[in-house]
C-alpha cells in the first residue's frame, strides 16, 4: 500500500501506546510501518528534499498532532505517554482519528488558531490536510522550481549562438571546470571540427580536457543516437576520452541507451538538466527569499 497520510497514522499510534508505558518515537516508527504493511522502499520513500524519510515525517507530525489535542504527551525526551484523555478517546471505540475530531479539544483549536492568519477565515483543504508542513512546503519549493525551469529554458532558447556560447562557458566554469571564464572563453569557441564545438579544462590545473558539442535546438527537435555516434567519432579523432553533450532540447531513448564500446566516457545535459544546473549552481537566478526550516538539536539536547 502506498505510505498513509499522517491522519491515518493518528489512531494506530495511539492504540500503540494504550500500555501507558513510555514509548521512543524511534521504536514505534517500525512498529507503525509493520501496521500499515509498508515495504522497505515504502518505508524508505523521501521527501522531495531528501532530507527525511515521508512515513518517519508524518509519523513524527501524527504524535505532535495528537499532543496538541491532549492525547499524548512527552514525560521525556523523544518520548510519548497516552493521556487519560487518550484513553477515553480509545475506549470510546472511535474508527479513525482526524483533524476534524481533534477539534474538539480547545487545546487543539488554539493550536492551529494560532498557525493561521487570525484575519483569514478560510479552511484548510481535505488535500491539505493529508500532508504534513513539510510535505506542503516542499511541493510549493518543486512548483516553484518547476515554473523558474521553464522559464529559464525559454531565455536559453532566445539566446543568439554566441550567447549561448558564452552561458556554456559561465555554466561549466560555475560547475568547477576550466579555472576561469577568461581561460575557458579562449578554449571554448565555435568550430566545425567534426562535430566538436570546444574543449574545457576538466580542473583549474588543467591536467585533463573535456571537448563539448552544444546544440541550441528547440524543445520538438530531440537528439538522436546518430548524432551521439558522430560525436564519439569526433573525440576518437582527436584521441579524446571524455565528452559532454548539451542541447537544450531533449535526447532520444536510443541517444541514452548509446554506450561507446572503447573507454570513452559521454555525459548527456538535455534541457531539463540544463536549467536544473543553472538553478543549482545559481546562474542566471537570484535568490529572492530564504526560510529557514528548524529543528531540535539532538545533540544539545543529549538525545540518542
Amino acid at each position: 500500500m502506498a505510505v498513509p497520510d499522517f491522519q491515518s497514522i493518528m489512531l494506530p499510534l495511539l492504540d500503540l501506546v494504550n500500555d501507558k508505558k513510555d514509548h521512543r518515537l524511534k521504536d514505534l516508527v517500525p512498529a507503525l510501518a509493520e501496521h500499515f504493511e509498508l515495504s522497505e522502499q515504502e518505508r524508505n520513500e523521501l521527501l522531495p528534499s531528501g532530507r527525511q524519510a515521508r512515513f518517519y515525517n508524518r509519523v513524527i507530525w501524527a504524535s505532535t498532532y495528537l499532543r496538541k489535542a491532549g492525547l499524548l504527551n512527552s514525560p521525556s525526551r523523544a518520548t510519548v505517554h497516552i493521556t487519560d484523555r487518550g484513553k477515553e478517546a480509545l475506549d470510546s471505540g472511535i474508527a479513525h482519528i482526524s483533524i476534524g475530531y481533534l477539534k474538539r479539544y480547545p487545546e487543539f483549536v488554539e493550536f492551529q488558531t494560532a498557525k493561521r492568519n487570525d484575519t483569514s477565515n478560510d479552511e484548510p483543504s481535505a488535500e491539505s490536510n493529508t500532508r504534513t508542513p513539510e510535505e506542503v512546503l516542499d511541493d510549493a519549493y518543486e512548483q516553484i522550481e518547476v515554473a523558474l525551469a521553464d522559464e529559464l529554458l525559454s531565455k536559453v532558447h532566445a539566446l543568439t549562438w554566441m550567447d549561448f556560447e558564452r552561458f556554456v562557458v559561465q555554466l561549466l566554469v560555475k560547475m568547477g571546470y576550466g579555472g576561469s571564464v577568461k581561460d575557458a572563453g579562449r578554449a571554448l569557441t565555435k568550430g566545425n571540427d567534426e562535430g566538436i564545438d570546444g574543449t574545457i579544462k576538466e580542473d583549474k590545473l588543467g591536467l585533463d580536457v573535456i571537448y563539448i558539442q552544444a546544440k541550441k535546438w528547440q524543445t520538438g527537435n530531440t537528439v538522436g543516437r546518430p548524432e551521439i555516434q558522430k560525436f564519439v567519432g569526433a573525440l576518437a579523432g582527436q584521441g579524446a576520452k571524455k565528452g559532454i553533450f548539451i542541447t537544450t532540447s531533449s535526447f532520444t531513448k536510443e541517444a541514452r541507451e548509446y554506450q561507446p564500446r572503447n573507454e570513452t566516457k559521454i555525459v548527456l545535459i538535455d534541457g531539463e538538466e540544463l536549467t536544473q544546473l543553472m538553478i543549482d549552481h545559481d546562474l542566471g537566478v537570484t535568490t529572492q527569499r530564504t526560510y529557514a526550516v528548524k529543528r531540535i538539536d539532538s545533540d544539545f539536547f543529549g538525545e540518542e
